[in-house]
């Protein structure tokens, strides 16, 4: 079972999103914070004890921002899943870029967060297909920090398949199985797409593909 800490100062969703996680037997919610502040404090006295942090990306004293730099400068290496609503794409783009593994919706139904969840606890990028084109939309009026790179290589067909799959929150097992390789091979050809895009993680490697228009 993959055990969550919860983060959102919205009480009421809060207490919304642990009942629909409650109807599942995949997840069970460890703790609930109000800000990145406490999620933080939480975190630090309570080491091991989550597989996966849901947080909200707008919140008062920590937002999810600056709650995901202060995770990765402290080495708290829990993947992190950022739930927003359409208005919040340039913020967003700033959290993937900042380390947070996906994204949902706030109205997802129980099962695409439950699979979200499990596709990022397996190591995997969510992008929520729902909302992808809107924030293709809003990629382009935003100022990359991707510029000092040239443009990518072009990739092969085999190579736009992984990086849909890689989107899709797909781990590398998962895609070696959906295209009938060994892990193995999977792994040196998503570390080869890494290079090509010039990017040095999945998630980076998916937003630099939608930066482009590329999936």
């Amino acid at each position: 079972m993959i055990k969550l800490l919860l983060v959102d100062d919205q009480q009421l969703l809060r207490q919304g999103i642990a009942s629909l996680l409650g109807l599942s037997d995949k997840v069970q919610l460890m703790a609930q914070a109000n800000d990145g502040e406490q999620a933080l404090n939480w975190l630090q006295t309570h080491p091991d004890t989550v597989d996966v942090v849901l947080m909200d990306i707008r919140m008062p004293r920590m937002d999810g921002i600056q709650t995901l730099t202060a995770m990765a400068e402290q080495g708290i290496n829990i993947p992190a899943i950022i739930l927003t609503t359409f208005d919040d794409h340039e913020l967003l783009i700033q959290a993937l870029k900042a380390g947070a593994k996906g994204y949902l919706l706030k109205d997802v139904s129980l099962e695409v967060l439950v699979a979200g969840i499990q596709a990022v606890h397996r190591g995997g990028t969510l992008i929520q297909p729902a909302i992808t084109s809107t924030l293709i939309d809003s990629l382009k009026g935003l100022k990359s920090d991707f510029e000092h790179y040239q443009q990518p290589e072009a990739l092969s067909d085999k190579e736009m398949e992984i990086l849909r799959l890689m989107a899709a929150g797909c781990s590398n097992k998962e895609i070696a199985q959906s295209l009938f390789k060994s892990e193995g091979t999977v792994k040196n050809q998503v570390s080869n797409l890494l290079s090509k895009l010039g990017v040095r993680d999945r998630t980076r490697a998916v937003l630099r593909a939608i930066e482009q228009g590329l999936i």
